[in-house]
């Protein structure tokens, strides 16, 4: 390492934390995360960060409070302990799906979640795949937002898919779907949707050419997986073949696993941006595929002042 760095993680993402570490040929910081008898979160940074740069690992996943406040009060701490610089590694950048005022009354939980990293004294974000891309302007720091699509990409190229076309589950994912079309060599179609309520979505027409076809249907983030179930279901009428979902965020909140489980998929491609339980979420359709050297990679460029950008080019 050029600089002086440590890197430590909360709760939520010490798996990948750890094998960040390994990828850097360093150990894991030495920081206890716990709870007071109330609930209320303690934590103490038991090594010397004075003048070093820091990198926190911790996702802001299931329960997504508890997990904000851990990363707030880890940063609070390395900010009082003289840190040199703070930089938070979200790999799921959580609130992200509030990021305007697409109704009367309602809050921008992306900027304001910003506001507060920024507060505790975070001096950069490195995430991935942010839900969407102009949050990076809700901050006043740098931000490196890192991209999935080629580990997934090299992943579903492995599998020599004959007929391949990439589905976008909705118009606002078919940029994200184009670029999986292209780096594939593969065919493009979009599923449109009417969403009735949040979490709740009605497939109204299928826009491509998918019978006789094999099927990636490509999305940032899977949660309670209506909208990609009801995708593969009204796929599957039109005459579709084996069907892959791909996505970067395995939230799998509420009946996912389920409504998963019981969804005629080949496969569930997914990363460990967000840790499942037992690896795959009790689901033998969950493939997942680790994040953790191109996290590890992007940490070794900023800590040696080099372009993340030339990644992904």
């Amino acid at each position: 390492m050029k600089n002086d760095i440590v890197v430590i993680s909360g709760n939520a993402s010490r798996e990948l934390a750890g094998m960040i570490c390994t990828e850097l040929g360093m150990p894991l910081g030495d920081a206890f995360v716990g709870r007071f008898s109330d609930g209320e979160t303690r934590v103490k940074i038991n090594e010397n960060v004075r003048g070093r740069d820091v990198f926190v690992v911790q996702s802001t996943c299931s329960p997504v409070n508890e997990h904000l406040m851990e990363l707030l009060i880890m940063c609070d701490a390395l900010k009082r302990a003289s840190a040199n610089s703070i930089t938070a590694v979200i790999p799921y950048f959580g609130y992200a799906r509030q990021d305007r005022k697409a109704e009367p009354r309602v809050p921008i939980t992306a900027k304001m979640v910003a506001d507060l990293l920024q507060t505790v004294g975070v001096t950069r974000l490195l995430t991935m795949d942010l839900h969407a891309g102009q949050i990076q302007g809700y901050f006043n720091i740098p931000v490196d937002n890192l991209y999935a699509m080629p580990i997934l990409v090299d992943h579903i190229r492995k599998k020599q898919l004959d007929n391949l076309v990439v589905v976008s589950p909705d118009a606002g994912g078919m940029e994200r779907a184009r670029a999986f079309a292209k780096a594939l060599d593969a065919g493009l179609a979009m599923i449109d949707k009417r969403r009735t309520a949040p979490n709740v979505a009605e497939v109204m027409n299928v826009i491509g050419d998918v019978e006789g076809k094999n099927l990636a249907i490509v999305d940032d983030i899977i949660d309670t997986a209506g909208t990609i179930c009801h995708a593969v279901h009204a796929l599957k009428e039109r005459g579709a073949n084996d069907i892959y979902g791909v996505c970067t965020h395995p939230v799998f909140s509420g009946p996912a696993i389920e409504r998963i489980n019981q969804t005629p998929f080949k496969e569930v491609l997914t990363t460990d941006t967000i840790s499942l339980k037992g690896g795959n979420g009790g689901c033998d359709k969950v493939r997942v595929v680790t994040v953790a050297k191109l996290i590890a990679t992007a940490i070794n460029r900023i800590n040696h002042s080099k372009s993340i950008s030339s990644l992904f080019v």
